[in-house]
């Protein structure tokens, strides 16, 4: 933990319970409160993974609201976002929306080890991503000739990449809709990566989430470029490392995921043992340097206590 941190940074926002707020609905991260027009959406410590909460980090709600925010602000001339205000650093209160059923994924890099990742489906012969085909030889991690619009849907059981065609065709977008959405998220990407380039990083890949509002307008929602939902390497290392035959230097929160898989079964015991303390610290430091890296500013540790600071930061959202 940082020598600037709080002395009582052990305070983690690990959930919470505002009845005078509207109904809840607990996210795996967030805790959503529905006000019928609006959303309150309070991003806690959780920490998600095996599709199941594993630790809780202290501070990483704060980053992720406050970095979501920062690229709400950098993006809003592109497309409108669903923030209304920002009352307390782990709070953002939304317009609703009407989501659209699509997960925009942008990819600029030829990378990824999970099934669904383009380096995966490429090494088993894809060639074709979005409308935009693919030479054959290109190398893990080099950089695609143009970042490729390649979406996913959105589904209760699991997401799945379809081609355009098969996505229209299926119902979840239409046509003029997918293209909208198509063009808005490469622009997004673009000065995504552009900002991100300024600060010495490179953003690799990410994903959008979009909603409509009451006219039918695009509206970009729930987060954006965060560490959670965004991978970046470091811009000064890559070429080198790459040309070595070696991974980019990364913003690794993988080791924590790691631990758990070597000492249990994390996707059939019914109880996991506790996060090793020294490593959730360990993870906090990192998700503050991300903060840190990411929007060019020095991270301020929002007051402690955390939960009676949010319950008087949300006074006026009174229902």
């Amino acid at each position: 933990m940082s020598a600037d941190a709080p002395a009582s940074a052990v305070d983690i926002l690990r959930e919470t319970d505002f009845d005078f707020l509207g109904r809840k609905i607990t996210g795996k991260v967030r805790d959503i409160y529905d006000q019928g027009d609006k959303l309150v959406l309070v991003t806690t410590d959780r920490h998600s993974s095996f599709d199941r909460i594993i630790a809780h980090v202290p501070w990483k709600g704060q980053v992720l609201n406050q970095v979501s925010a920062h690229w709400f602000e950098a993006t809003k001339d592109i497309v409108p976002n669903h923030v209304l205000a920002v009352p307390d650093p782990n709070v953002t209160v939304a317009k609703k929306c009407t989501m659209v059923p699509v997960e925009a994924v942008v990819r600029g890099y030829l990378t990824g080890v999970t099934d669904t990742a383009i380096w995966t489906r490429y090494g088993k012969g894809e060639r074709n991503f979005g409308g935009v085909t693919l030479p054959g030889g290109m190398r893990k991690n080099q950089r695609l000739p143009q970042p490729l619009f390649d979406p996913t849907t959105k589904e209760a059981a699991h997401d799945r990449a379809l081609t355009p065609e098969q996505m229209i065709a299926e119902g979840f977008v239409g046509k003029d809709m997918f293209e909208r959405i198509r063009q808005t998220a490469l622009a997004l990407f673009a000065r995504g990566q552009e900002l991100a380039a300024r600060n010495g990083l490179i953003l690799v890949d990410t994903k959008y989430e979009f909603g409509t509002d009451e006219t039918g307008a695009l509206v970009l929602i729930d987060e954006i470029h965060t560490s959670d939902s965004s991978r970046y390497w470091q811009r000064e290392t890559y070429a080198a490392r790459v040309a070595a035959g070696e991974e980019p230097q990364y913003f690794d929160k993988e080791f924590l995921r790691l631990w758990f898989r070597d000492h249990s079964d994390p996707y059939a015991d019914a109880a996991l043992p506790e996060a090793p303390a020294d490593l959730v610290q360990e993870l906090s430091r990192r998700y503050i340097q991300m903060y840190e890296q990411i929007t060019g500013r020095k991270f301020a540790y929002g007051a402690t206590p955390m939960l009676p600071r949010i319950e008087r930061n949300l006074q006026s959202y009174r229902v």
